[in-house]
């Protein structure tokens, strides 16, 4: 396949006047193996909202007739491009009001394939990267979902339209409970969102079908593969801060993980809590 144009990604990215990093879809799938523990069982999950319809909780002065004509758009160049391909995902795309995520964005620039900021030097991700990751955990409906890095609270949202359940966890406060409160007030009655470490993982709520981390680790934390179910999907940039990076998707089989490496971005770094913010 032939490497598309530079883009900005990363709902983790610093500043949006950062040059974009180009990233580009590998030509066929790259796997090793990585023994691993046997996870535990799932907990009973809960019903969640579907993106076939247009979701109910919106009213028309919250997301009016131009922001739903951009996104119709906005989605149309994205399958246009071919990068994602599953109809379910360019669904909750065209669904989820991403100018309500964007910090009284203008709408013009709220439906603009690139990332916009959200305050704290962090964004809210470019809607390409944030349909192609959600394309890669391969979500049925019935997933247990941990996103790691919740920012405003869109990726949450798509995910809340694919899967049963989503548990997000956010290191900034301020961040994690204004998307917790926005969220709530939107109608995502399937997210939780919980301020913490992300390397820590969210052992209360452990194992999850799915995990996605929206920042770059140098190597993926064993504590998230520890938490993923068996034939389960971890999606994350792994790599260094001013190093390479790729996306890798991680499928977790009864004694080792399969790996794919999916592309080259560019994330700033997944960090710790004792780093400070």
């Amino acid at each position: 396949m032939q490497p598309k144009p530079p883009r900005c990604l990363g709902s983790l990215v610093a500043a949006l006047g950062t040059a974009c990093q180009s990233h580009t879809i590998a030509d066929g799938p790259q796997s090793n193996s990585i023994p691993v523990t046997q996870p535990g069982v799932a907990a009973a999950p809960s019903p969640a909202p579907t993106a076939a319809t247009e979701d109910p909780t919106l009213v028309p002065n919250l997301d009016p007739l131009q922001a739903r004509q951009l996104r119709r758009k906005l989605v149309a160049e994205i399958a246009a491009n071919k990068d994602v391909r599953s109809e379910s995902v360019l669904q909750a795309l065209r669904n989820v009001p991403r100018h309500l995520f964007t910090n009284n964005a203008l709408l013009d620039l709220s439906y603009a394939d690139h990332p916009l900021p959200i305050g704290y030097e962090q964004t809210i991700s470019q809607p390409t990267i944030v349909a192609i990751m959600t394309e890669a955990l391969e979500l049925t409906g019935k997933e247990r979902v941990l996103e790691i890095g919740t920012g405003s609270g869109y990726q949450a949202a798509i995910l809340s339209l694919l899967s049963r359940q989503v548990f997000s966890m956010e290191l900034v406060e301020d961040l994690g409970q204004a998307a917790k409160l926005r969220l709530a007030n939107l109608g995502y009655r399937n997210v939780q969102v919980r301020i913490g470490d992300g390397y820590q993982g969210w052992p209360e709520e452990a194992p999850f079908d799915r995990i996605l981390l929206t920042a770059a680790p140098p190597s993926v934390p064993q504590i998230l593969l520890d938490e993923l179910t068996a034939n389960g999907i971890l999606v994350a940039p792994i790599g260094r801060a001013h190093g390479a990076q790729s996306l890798y998707r991680f499928r977790k089989m009864k004694s080792s993980i399969e790996q794919e490496e999916l592309g080259g971005v560019r994330f700033v770094p997944m960090i710790p809590e004792k780093a400070g913010y």
